[in-house]
């Protein structure tokens, strides 16, 4: 017993207290922040090297839904208009708001970023049960969402739990951009989960297809038939990103 006690207090505490406002390394490229006055009209640099094509040039927006956070964009641009801070709560109920435009702060992006809807505070609140699907996915965004459940983020304190089977679960969480080898399986893992259920596409490869986009082994005909509740933005995902993400959806305060 003595040995345990102590072996505890020498750890200390290995889970974050506080996601809601965790400090993250500045190393970390979270929200792209867009300086217009420094961009030249002359100038495309950054969309030159886009390897996901997510930089509209003309009005100087980057699509989050796209972006693979490479930073290539902020190193080649010489006038230093675009600069990725450390800001992680990226997530948002809108497709639209994955747009980043010039001179918007981290408080603008979050300001807009996810409605909380009063059906979805009252069913999922208290406990969210999602199946995870890899559609083609790298494995990278697979580690992540893995890592949620770790010690160290613990979102299983929050209620919010991956099930083994869909018939367990409140909604499916996607990676990968969405295979023609897995789209018969992703339909079965919807209609197996009981209704009412949501949809979550975690990565820019579930959002967009990422550097896969114009693959002609993707079939992303389910997006098309089914409403998508919430974007978690990243490549990978960022623990953070996605458990805030999900707090702020069902409404936690």
């Amino acid at each position: 017993m003595l040995n345990t006690l102590r072996m505890k207090f020498f750890h200390g505490k290995q889970y974050i207290p506080n996601v809601r406002k965790a400090a993250i390394d500045g190393r970390h490229r979270g929200l792209p922040i867009l300086f217009q006055e420094k961009c030249t009209s002359s100038c495309s640099e950054c969309a030159k090297c886009c390897p996901a094509n997510a930089i509209n040039r003309e009005k100087l927006e980057i699509d989050l839904g796209k972006c693979i956070f490479c930073g290539d964009c902020e190193r080649a641009c010489k006038q230093q208009a675009i600069k990725f801070s450390a800001f992680y709560k990226l997530s948002t109920t809108d497709r639209d708001s994955l747009i980043v435009k010039g001179n918007m702060s981290e408080a603008d992006y979050y300001k807009q970023a996810i409605t909380a809807k009063e059906k979805s505070k009252a069913l999922f609140g208290k406990s969210l049960k999602l199946r995870q699907v890899s559609s083609g996915g790298c494995n990278g965004c697979e580690f992540e969402l893995n890592a949620c459940s770790n010690p160290n983020f613990d979102m299983g304190r929050f209620g919010i739990d991956v099930v083994a089977s869909p018939r367990h679960a409140d909604g499916l969480l996607i990676t990968g951009p969405l295979t023609e080898n897995m789209a018969a399986a992703l339909d079965d893992a919807y209609e197996c989960i009981p209704a009412p259920k949501i949809i979550i596409l975690a990565g820019a490869c579930a959002i967009s297809g990422g550097l896969f986009q114009n693959s002609d082994a993707l079939n992303r005909s389910f997006l098309e038939k089914h409403p998508i509740d919430l974007y978690i933005p990243g490549c990978p995902v960022h623990p953070l990103t996605v458990i805030n993400g999900i707090l702020d959806f069902v409404g936690h305060k």
